[in-house]
Order: structure tokens, then C-alpha cells, then sequence
């Protein structure tokens, strides 16, 4: 366990090496993710190394809210003064990214030639 936890924990810090050296767009544990994944990919044997811990790791994965929630309690005073403005920005890229997906998702249909089987069913077609 500690091995599988000490290869997480270097592809995080990989990343984030990456991310700030690089100046990447993206956060170093997203950027550390990527290479863990790529690697486990193309290494079938890191990927059976690292299971069980990854296993047991996503089954307490609702200890990993527990920060997000003592930081919103800390910080309050600073969802009372903009606790409306987060909510427009959560819910309008929420429907921004629903629009933007169902348009992606019917652009590649079209672009693919791929139809509704039920739509091309006829009246006897059972």
C-alpha cells in the first residue's frame, strides 16, 4: 500500500512540476492524473500494482469532501457577500456546459451519419 501510494503521490507531484514549470493551463494533480492514466495505459502492469489501493481509495471517497466542506464553513463572511454571484456563475456554466455537450453530442451524430434506430422503425416494425 504505501509503494501504490508513494507512485499516486509522485505522478502528483510530476504534474505539478510539469504544470508550473511548463506555465499549463491546468492544476498539477489534473496534469499528474494525465500521466498516471497514460501510463497505466501503456504499462498494463502499473495499473494492477496500484488497483487494490485505488479500489479502497475511491470507496472512502467521501472523506475527500469533508476539506471542501470546512473550508465553506470557514470562509462565510465571504459567501454571504458573494454567495449570489457564485450561484449564477455554478448554475449558468451548468447550462452552458449541458447546451454546449447536447450541441457537441448532435454536431458528431450528424457529422458520423448516425441516426435513431427507433426513428427509422416503420408502423409494422415491432
Amino acid at each position: 500500500m504505501i509503494s501504490t501510494l508513494a507512485i499516486i503521490l509522485s505522478f502528483q507531484l510530476i504534474g505539478e512540476i510539469a504544470s508550473r514549470a511548463l506555465a499549463l493551463p491546468l492544476p498539477g494533480p489534473v496534469v499528474g492524473l494525465i500521466l498516471l492514466v497514460l501510463t497505466c495505459i501503456l504499462r498494463p502492469s502499473v495499473a494492477a500494482h496500484i488497483r487494490g489501493t485505488t479500489l479502497g481509495l475511491l470507496q472512502h471517497l467521501s472523506l475527500f469532501f469533508v476539506p471542501a466542506g470546512v473550508g465553506i464553513v470557514a470562509h462565510g463572511d465571504l459567501l454571504r457577500e458573494d454567495g449570489m454571484a457564485l450561484a449564477l456563475a455554478l448554475i449558468g456554466s451548468t447550462v452552458l456546459a449541458i447546451a454546449v455537450g447536447a450541441w457537441v453530442f448532435a454536431a458528431v451524430a450528424r457529422w458520423t451519419g448516425s441516426t435513431d434506430p427507433e426513428a427509422q422503425k416503420g408502423p409494422n416494425d415491432a
